[in-house]
């Protein structure tokens, strides 16, 4: 275990945003915090304003020898790492035929890829000492998913689907896991985090191109607050058996509880063709 009893954060992605918030609150709450960035600079006032419970460490997700840097530090200044919080990520708008090869691969580095490394960095001692808890930050588009979003949605769903094959592969090991979704949060993805891409065109302008403006003119309105949601997730480390998925904001709450009775009601108009498919029972 590390070295007393409040526990130690390693938190990607807190320049901004929810990222930044969970750093805080953990700090607040008396937990010790590697509170990391691409430049760390940005995270280095939280660490002046809680010496000894903070460190600020540069961190790229997408970077190997920064991924074991950072789990070193926090090794160095607090014997290891109780909670990895894979937060780091950003936003693409692209229809499917318009995305960019490079942007697509580049967001999936930093959205999919770089989390799985953070885990495999962490997962050793986490094993060793039979205890530890990953929280994957993911979002309403890795549950459901809409026309300029379908890459990030696709990043988020497979960040997803890790999350629920990795539940069950480390709990008999003591860890716990979590995917957190939140749904539309006043932060900097909307606004400068977000990624456009270049030559749009023009035959998705009712769709694509809709959606492009009205996300554009709901940034910095939308209902989430960021602060709420950093308190809510660091909460999490108090329960003994959270839950595998955590939806934050209303409106997400009703838009998939929405869906899922699409998607029930689905399953059942095509009960028949579903069922067919098997060999008769006893061949």
């Amino acid at each position: 275990m590390p070295t007393n009893s409040s526990p130690v954060w390693l938190i990607t992605g807190c320049s901004t945003g929810i990222g930044r918030e969970i750093a805080i609150a953990a700090l607040k709450k008396g937990h010790r915090v590697v509170v990391t960035a691409r430049r760390p600079e940005t995270v280095q006032p939280l660490a002046d304003e809680f010496p000894g419970k903070a460190i600020a460490v540069r961190l790229d997700v997408t970077k190997q020898d920064q991924i074991d840097a950072a789990v070193a530090a926090a090794d160095a200044a607090f014997g290891g790492i109780d909670v990895l919080c894979n937060n780091a990520a950003y936003g693409y708008m692209a229809a499917i035929e318009e995305g960019e090869d490079e942007e697509v691969r580049s967001l999936f580095e930093t959205n999919f890829f770089g989390p799985v490394a953070m885990i495999k960095a962490v997962l050793p001692q986490m094993r060793a000492r039979r205890s530890g808890y990953i929280i994957n930050i993911s979002s309403q588009a890795g549950l459901m998913s809409n026309p300029g979003t379908a890459y990030y949605s696709a990043s988020k769903h497979a960040l997803e689907g890790l999350t629920e094959g990795l539940v069950r592969e480390v709990k008999p090991l003591g860890i716990r896991v979590t995917a957190v979704e939140p749904g539309p949060f006043r932060t900097e993805w909307s606004g400068a985090s977000l990624k456009q891409v270049g030559n749009p065109i023009a035959d998705y302008a009712d769709n694509v191109g809709a959606r492009r403006a009205m996300i554009a003119g709901m940034h910095g309105k939308l209902p989430g607050d960021p602060e709420k949601a950093g308190e809510a997730i660091v909460g999490l480390y108090d329960v003994v058996e959270p839950p595998m998925q955590l939806l934050l904001g209303k409106v997400l709450y009703d838009t998939y509880v929405a869906k899922l009775k699409t998607v029930s009601q689905s399953i059942e108009d095509w009960k028949e063709v579903t069922l067919a498919t098997d060999f008769p029972p006893g061949t």
